[in-house]
């Protein structure tokens, strides 16, 4: 962006001059405005071409240097139970004391494991597992 920048201000200055000289074509029965068009517009060309080359060239010569990443630290989950207050990230067995299985867990279950009677449940009705969904998206979809 410098290098663009400092042409840019360089082409500017440029066409301030070409704006003061070209008067002078007048005399030789030439129109100043076409003259100053055809001439601001070689310079425009140039100055590109010059952007390309210049950062071709700057670009070839760059030397990338690559550092490996920080270390950081570990990081640790933490969860507090807000009815006994300890982490339940450290414990596993404090995630689900009681050892029962809990919402999508619960749909889980093979067939054969399934009480006797849910067989009868309708399928918009709550599943009687206590997931709060409805019985053909819990365990309607097993039987």
């Amino acid at each position: 962006l410098q290098m663009i920048d400092m042409q840019w201000r360089e082409h500017l200055v440029h066409l301030d001059h070409l704006r003061g000289v070209i008067g002078l074509r007048g005399y030789g029965q030439r129109d100043p405005l076409n003259e100053y068009k055809t001439e601001a517009f070689s310079l425009f060309e140039n100055l590109l071409y010059d952007l390309r080359h210049n950062v071709t060239r700057w670009l070839m010569t760059v030397e990338f240097r690559f550092q490996a990443p920080p270390e950081l630290p570990e990081f640790q989950e933490i969860h507090l139970n807000p009815g006994t207050g300890e982490n339940e990230m450290a414990n596993p067995s404090a995630q689900n004391p009681e050892g029962a299985l809990s919402g999508d867990d619960r749909s889980k279950l093979p067939v054969e494991a399934l009480p006797p009677g849910w067989e009868m449940t309708g399928r918009n009705s709550p599943c009687p597992c206590g997931s709060g969904r409805k019985f053909k998206h819990c365990h309607g979809a097993l039987v």
